[in-house]
């Protein structure tokens, strides 16, 4: 029997047949996948997932692709979940701990629901893959469309960091430069849906897409030996993945996978230079109102987001909050994260750390909670924010003699 029997309007409760879209046509709200309850049930065990492989495809039961032939994978997922001993010390929390998702194939969170988009989308036939993207999306789906032999498009603003061009163009997709933001760019892909038969990841196979998401939520309660943490901070782009983090701990909960029924507080991070969601959290506005981007965090830098309000609901709803950081203390806090913990993390990591910092200073914890950040994305992808940063205090140069080096180094 198939697990997955339709889409659902997250607002109206409209239902739809499987296929290729994402919006209600009724309300015009989002749609989400639908699995049927009697079938998961009989599916989804600790034994099955244990016995799975080594990537988050153990997961494959919780996700909306039927046939394993079908799934496209680089060996993403299960990434580590690092014991923060060193960072906690500083922040005085003794049980932080950080999922660092910049270990997957092409270094960022989106291999996770890229693979499950592009295994679904060829599942039905689709031959040609598409994305808008801010750059690691686009990098993760020129990939993985290579893996699967399909023909690949992604558009990205013109101004994209050099260093995600580069990592896009090596695997040779068609690439299209946009004269504009993100939100630009997704415009143009969303109007591009109504004359090309092409699976756009983000948009129009968006309810599939968006399921991969989970797996970073799945993965961190089994690490913590199958159960809940009490927060998770979360960077917060189009809202996307917060949204199916809470769905995530809500199946861990009904399937009986974790301890307990409790579900975390869930804490979203954004930078003050693209922070709609923030800025509506702070207001106590239901609606959040569309920003121009003007942030270092290009990855995140989302201003007109689509499940920013379901961001504040469910922030509110589980105890969470919204908070965001200046640029000066994104740059801090990625060499906060590389000093104390040897791990290096983009500018969006930056974000995550750095409201996980300001939160910590701030007396939100007590100290002995268990709060997960999520690290999504790897510092090499936009290295030149701290080239242009202050340089390094304990850079020295010295000739090649012993004297030399006596003169200049204090040790």
């Amino acid at each position: 029997m198939p697990k997955v029997i339709g889409l659902r309007c997250r607002e109206c409760g409209a239902e739809y047949e499987l296929q290729a879209t994402h919006v209600c046509e009724m309300c015009f709200g989002p749609l989400d996948a639908v699995y049927d309850q009697a079938v998961m049930r009989k599916l989804v065990k600790r034994e099955r997932i244990e016995d799975g492989p080594k990537s988050m495809w153990r997961y494959r039961d919780l996700l909306p692709v039927e046939d394993s032939v079908n799934i496209v994978t680089l060996g993403e997922g299960f990434t580590p979940l690092v014991k923060a001993d060193r960072l906690g010390a500083e922040l005085g929390l003794r049980n932080l701990y950080l999922k660092n998702d910049s270990m997957n194939p092409t270094n960022s969170f989106k291999d996770r629901v890229v693979s499950v988009a592009i295994s679904w989308a060829r599942a039905q036939g689709f031959e040609t893959i598409a994305c808008a993207s801010t750059g690691n999306l686009a990098n993760a789906v020129a990939a993985y469309a290579a893996r699967a032999g399909l023909e690949c498009f992604v558009f990205i603003p013109v101004d994209l960091e050099p260093a995600k061009v580069a990592s896009i163009s090596v695997f040779d997709p068609n690439i299209v430069a946009v004269r504009g933001n993100y939100d630009d760019v997704n415009r143009l892909c969303s109007q591009l849906l109504e004359s090309t038969p092409w699976a756009f990841c983000n948009i129009n196979i968006r309810p599939f897409y968006a399921e991969g998401s989970k797996t970073l939520t799945f993965e961190t309660a089994e690490q913590l030996g199958w159960r809940l943490p009490d927060e998770i901070i979360i960077p917060i782009a189009s809202g996307c993945q917060f949204v199916r983090h809470r769905q995530a701990a809500r199946e861990l909960v009904e399937y009986g996978l974790v301890r307990s029924d409790r579900v975390p507080a869930f804490t979203g991070a954004q930078a003050l230079g693209c922070a709609p969601v923030y800025n509506a959290f702070v207001s106590g506005e239901e609606r959040v109102l569309p920003v121009k981007p003007d942030t270092i965090a290009r990855s995140i830098a989302i201003g007109n987001p689509s499940d920013g309000i379901y961001v504040n609901r469910i922030a509110r709803e589980t105890g969470g909050v919204v908070e965001a950081v200046t640029e000066e203390e994104i740059v801090d806090s990625m060499r906060l994260l590389a000093r104390t913990e040897g791990i290096f993390t983009e500018t969006a990591g930056g974000v995550t750390i750095g409201v996980l910092a300001k939160l910590a200073r701030a007396g939100r914890w007590r100290g002995d909670e268990t709060v997960v950040a999520y690290v999504t994305g790897h510092g090499l992808k936009t290295a030149d924010v701290l080239a242009t940063a202050n340089g390094h205090a304990k850079r020295v140069e010295i000739e090649p003699t012993m004297k030399s080096f006596r003169q200049k180094v204090n040790i």
